[in-house]
């Protein structure tokens, strides 16, 4: 699987973005998708997760309530909707894909990763 993200931009404090994670060569069944945020000059931190096999969904503590995962029907496409946006939600998104049986909230838990895609929320 290789996967291709996009959707990133500039957004003011309080707005929205979607995010877009395609996977092309096959789809994302029995795999987990996570997204990741890098901030400048952090380190890269898990923020959700859903599962393609039972749709289970995680979330980092900072964006519970306001980012929501979600996977296409065609089990080719995951979505990051993105609401109330602050200024720390900057950085970098990258989306990744893992076994089911690797940890969820941890990059070492993914195998193949995309090429990001930037996120800047103004304030």
């Amino acid at each position: 699987v290789q996967l291709q993200a996009s959707g990133g931009g500039l957004v003011q404090s309080g707005g929205s973005l979607t995010l877009s994670c395609r996977s092309s060569g096959s789809n994302f069944d029995h795999y987990r998708i996570g997204w990741f945020r890098q901030a400048p000059g952090k380190e890269r931190e898990w923020i959700s997760t859903i599962s393609a096999y039972d749709l289970s969904t995680h979330y980092e503590d900072s964006v519970k309530g306001r980012f929501d995962i979600s996977l296409d029907n065609h089990r080719i496409t995951v979505w990051l909707h993105m609401n109330s946006l602050k200024p720390e939600d900057t950085g970098v998104y990258y989306c990744a894909v893992g076994r089911p049986s690797r940890i969820y909230a941890d990059a070492s838990g993914y195998e193949k990763w995309g090429q990001g895609t930037l996120v800047t929320v103004s304030s």
